[in-house]
């Protein structure tokens, strides 16, 4: 990872935490489980689901990074694989094991959060793994190197929160005082 490269990551690692955050810390229990109708995510399951995917893309980074395998040149140019990351102007179903189940505390859902993007930002930091040389396909975009693995993890987390939002912006959704 050049310097730049990694500069780009942690900024982006960075400035999708705070976003998110800005958008639900404040929230109620009742505001974060709020669902406009069943089939529909609440916020904190928005929340959840970012923290299961940013677990899961950074045990995998790391285990295909130990593994050295060549690498083929892969389609997507970085910022076009961001670009169709945060569109949600397509619903993607992703895999049950990463599912929001409530697992969670309003308080925990937090914590959690913190710990997974503070996992990732030290990966990010401090990594000295050629991340460009290894990679391993998604299941939408194709082969992606791990550093656009690592790029994708604030992008998914960005497109989730934009869910986050949209669910907050529903006329049923509860007005209450914010929570401290």
């Amino acid at each position: 990872m050049t310097p730049a490269e990694r500069a780009r990551a942690v900024a982006s690692l960075d400035e999708s935490r705070e976003r998110l955050l800005a958008t639900v810390r404040k929230l109620s229990p009742s505001q974060l489980a709020f669902k406009p109708t069943a089939d529909r995510w609440s916020v904190a399951e928005c929340v959840e689901h970012i923290i299961l995917v940013e677990s899961s893309i950074l045990r995998a980074i790391e285990k295909t990074v130990q593994e050295s395998a060549d690498l083929p040149k892969n389609a997507l140019e970085d910022d076009a694989l961001l670009a169709r990351a945060v569109d949600r102007s397509e619903p993607v179903k992703g895999p049950e094991r990463l599912m929001p189940t409530g697992r969670w505390s309003r308080d925990e859902l937090f914590r959690e959060f913190e710990a997974a993007r503070k996992r990732t930002a030290d990966f990010a930091s401090t990594t000295s793994a050629s991340l460009r040389e290894s990679g391993f396909a998604h299941p939408r975009f194709g082969l992606l190197d791990c550093y656009q693995w690592l790029l994708l993890i604030p992008a998914h987390g960005e497109r989730h929160r934009a869910q986050a939002e949209e669910v907050m912006a529903s006329p049923e959704f509860p007005r209450a005082a914010s929570a401290s």
